[in-house]
């Protein structure tokens, strides 16, 4: 873990929907990074006044990019200080303060062989993706699964990738999809919140012993990992991260 600020170059950007961006940096001295592991960024005003948020690290290290590239997908908050600029503002050739990757409990290492249920809040998808994407460059035998909760399709990220990673017989990624406010044409279900019973039919059962990682909102986080172990998972294999981390969020 880095604790120093570096200067980062601003490689590439995508929208991932109309309020999420994808943003590639290249950071010198960057040797990789674990999946699930996040950096702090540090925006600092003409007059001096300086933000700080932290953003989850999307991609994962050995697939596909360089070692001293990373990837973040920010969301844009309405009233945020940070994230607006990030996703509307931020050009491709421009430079970012970064600190990190930090963290070391809330991630997948690639020797690990447990079975792992991932488990996502809108853009608590972000971290996951990178153990998704970390699973897949591995060549990982891991069962690996993950429930992702959305309030409509549109809200989505990394769709046709989860689709390709789930095709991949190398190995495969199981997703599965709920929708609180809008589902897709043809959907089985109709719309609604999680429920501590749909969350037991989807996910992996107590009896294999399944890690979990959850990430999203803080009611989210609470609901979820309270029903995980009211049916009967270890409380120390329920591995979670909630929006925002230690910068705030924005």
């Amino acid at each position: 873990m880095s604790t120093v600020w570096r200067v980062a170059d601003v490689v590439d950007a995508r929208l991932e929907t109309p309020t999420a961006r994808t943003i590639r940096l290249r950071i010198p001295g960057l040797h990789g990074h674990l999946a699930g592991q996040h950096v702090d960024v540090r925006l600092t005003a003409p007059d001096g006044y300086q933000a700080v948020r932290s953003y989850s690290i999307a991609s994962a290290s050995g697939a596909g990019l360089p070692e001293d590239e990373l990837e973040l997908t920010v969301e844009e908050l309405a009233d945020g200080e940070v994230s607006p600029y990030l996703v509307r503002g931020l050009q491709v050739g421009e430079q970012l303060e970064v600190r990190g990757p930090v963290g070391g409990w809330f991630v997948w290492r690639t020797g690990d062989e447990g079975p792992v249920q991932l488990i996502a809040g809108g853009s608590g998808v972000v971290p996951l993706m990178s153990m998704a994407r970390a699973h897949h460059a591995a060549a990982s035998a891991a069962p690996f699964r993950l429930l992702y909760s959305l309030r409509t399709p549109a809200a989505g990220y990394y769709r046709e990738e989860l689709s390709a990673l789930a095709a991949d017989p190398g190995a495969p990624l199981r997703v599965d999809y709920t929708y609180t406010r809008e589902a897709p044409a043809g959907w089985p279900t109709a719309p609604a919140r999680l429920t501590a019973a749909t969350l037991a039919d989807l996910v992996l059962p107590a009896q294999v012993a399944p890690t979990f990682y959850l990430c999203g909102s803080t009611p989210f986080v609470e609901a979820v990992s309270g029903w995980l172990i009211d049916a009967g998972h270890d409380p120390a294999r329920v591995r979670t991260e909630r929006y925002g981390g230690i910068g705030g969020a924005g």
